[in-house]
């Protein structure tokens, strides 16, 4: 699969030129596993054969704050996709499925604790996700977001200044890349020891205007980068209006401090209930949950109305009953975040070898043994597990056969039509170009090494 030489890239970009399907695969394959040399370079083609398609990544700050003044309806919520394994075939997936429902309003996005154990820089997420694109024929905006840019509550307070300069690094890195959607998490620094709304979010509201501030100092010329402040830790206590409130008043008086005039977050992400991938049950399977609907709606309407917002965000939903999607746009919901049924349904696919899961799981026994809780069965140990194996067998997941590949894809894109269709994503690609059009000097030279960021800073600490 992997392109030996530099004659044989070249061959392959004329190829990809004139429509061969699996000269594109073979760039993709050597630009994400080849050596580096070979993979700058292969990385270089496809992104400029996406450019001339006219595929490119954007921000989605100027949808939702149309969305915010009531310019754009409130009866869509945009799907933010996770995606961890497999990222080839699943980004494919998930471009099938916009194409037929012609669905602009979608954000692939990956988190900070995914980009280790799934190892997946920022700018190879991006070579992957636009090179996915191209293969399935889409053009116009590509919404790439770093999702929770998360402050480790232990790390900052153990050495504040290293913390928060490793997220800053992580940031630029991402902006680098054409990460140019940011979601700012400092809800684990909240502390509901303290007496009053804004002193328990005095520190969360504070340092995520810093983070916002560098983020504008740093985003290329003619870009607002689309930037997401968190209230509730997911998984921790249910957000309330009265939350919402102390936090955009704390974070908008350091906003104005730190960056006099610049342009603030466009979303508000909350906790209702939920908790990331779900809470398995000794046999394996996920736990109910009851989601705290009054309180997404009711943020997201004080979230527009009172400050211009696209609404609030839901995270943790991907395990949630497929019947209870259509809810959140009718409550207003701006984004749901969704990432762990993917892997899910890729590992328990029918068609997955049944060996490859096995070693899977042997290498897990030993390499994941601290994380396992005393009274953990088996199912439940794999279940909160098997995605730290996800970057360790990267190349067997996206070496699996081509029959393997085509049968789990159908499935996944099946799933994301009935997401995309459930949350009213389709017919939103008008809206997705009129308000995230093409800005020069803002594709991103991954290739070459370099972006098109604005600012003197040297941010030390990057790596691809």
């Amino acid at each position: 699969m992997e392109l030996r030489s530099h004659e044989e890239i070249q061959r392959a970009t004329a190829a990809i030129a004139a429509g061969n399907a699996e000269a594109l695969d073979r760039l993709v394959w050597t630009g994400v596993f080849g050596a580096p040399e070979r993979r700058e370079s292969a990385r270089a083609a496809v992104l400029d054969q996406a450019r001339s398609a006219g595929i490119y990544p954007a921000s989605i700050h100027g949808l939702y704050l149309a969305r915010g003044r009531g310019e754009v309806p409130a009866n869509f919520t945009v799907p933010a996709i996770n995606i961890r394994g497999a990222a080839y075939d699943t980004a494919r997936a998930l471009f099938r499925a916009r194409r037929r429902l012609d669905a602009g309003a979608v954000i692939c996005e990956i988190a900070r604790s995914e980009i280790s154990y799934t190892d997946q820089r920022p700018a190879e997420y991006t070579f992957v996700v636009i090179a996915a694109a191209l293969r399935e024929g889409w053009s116009g905006p590509v919404f790439l977001q770093g999702d929770h840019f998360q402050v480790n509550a232990k790390k900052y307070a153990a050495d504040p200044a290293a913390e928060k300069q490793a997220v800053q690094d992580l940031t630029h890195e991402a902006l680098k890349a054409g990460f140019y959607n940011i979601d700012v998490d400092t809800s684990t620094l909240v502390d509901l020891s303290k007496s009053g709304h804004e002193a328990q979010q005095a520190l969360n509201g504070g340092l995520c205007a810093e983070l916002t501030a560098f983020i504008r100092r740093h985003e290329p010329e003619g870009v607002t980068v689309s930037v997401g402040g968190e209230i509730g830790e997911v998984g921790g206590k249910n957000s309330t209006p009265e939350e919402l409130q102390a936090f955009m008043t704390v974070y908008l008086e350091a906003l104005g401090k730190q960056a006099p005039g610049a342009a603030g977050i466009s979303k508000i992400s909350i906790q209702t209930g939920t908790s990331h991938g779900g809470v398995p049950l000794p046999d394996g399977t996920v736990a109910p949950v009851q989601i705290d609907f009054d309180a997404l709606e009711r943020c997201s309407k004080l979230a527009r109305e009172k400050y211009g917002l696209a609404g609030a965000v839901q995270h943790g939903a991907s395990t949630l009953p497929a019947e209870l999607f259509d809810r959140f746009p009718k409550l207003g919901a701006c984004e749901i975040h969704l990432a762990t049924e993917f892997q899910n349904m890729l590992l328990d696919h029918a068609a997955f070898p049944a060996d490859l899961k096995r070693a899977l799981y042997d290498k897990l026994r030993t390499a994941a043994a601290d994380e396992r809780k005393p009274n953990d069965t088996d199912e439940q140990f794999f279940y909160k597990t098997r995605k730290k194996a996800l970057g360790m067998f990267k190349r067997e997941l996206w070496g699996l056969p081509a029959p393997v590949r085509a049968d789990i894809g159908r499935t996944l894109e099946d799933k994301f039509m009935l997401l995309l269709d459930r949350l009213n994503a389709g017919g939103t690609r008008a809206l997705a170009e009129r308000h995230a059009p093409f800005v020069a000097g803002s594709f991103p030279l991954l290739g070459a090494g370099v972006g098109a960021l604005k600012g003197p800073e040297d941010v030390s600490g990057l790596s691809d």
